[in-house]
């Protein structure tokens, strides 16, 4: 049987699937590919939250979150900083605050 799945996975993926008795067919995606497969693989991990609640895809969340910070070439205290900055100019979302129209 044959399963077709085209998508970015986690490094050791082949190798767990062999573990199994089964044949990984990959490829290595060069850095544009890289780049447009995480954003996929960002919106799958969103999704599969969304859906279940499960903590473990907030990891993959930041996990895939991670991966897109280094493929851009952003520090890991470049990117606290700029979320530091943000939040102290526009705050967090503690308040719980749903904005529902602007009036003038």
């Amino acid at each position: 049987m044959v399963t077709e799945y085209d998508k970015l996975v986690r490094d050791e993926i082949p190798a767990i699937i062999e573990r199994n008795g089964e044949r990984p067919v990959v490829r290595v995606a060069d850095d544009a590919e890289y780049g447009r497969r995480l954003l996929e693989k960002l919106d799958e991990e969103v999704a599969e939250y969304r859906e279940s609640g499960d903590p473990e895809e907030l990891a993959d969340i930041l996990e895939v979150l991670h991966a897109i910070r280094k493929h851009e070439g952003i520090s890991a205290e470049r990117l606290d900083r700029l979320r530091r900055e943000k939040a102290a100019e526009r705050g967090r979302f503690e308040a719980r605050i749903v904005l529902e129209r602007v009036e003038d």
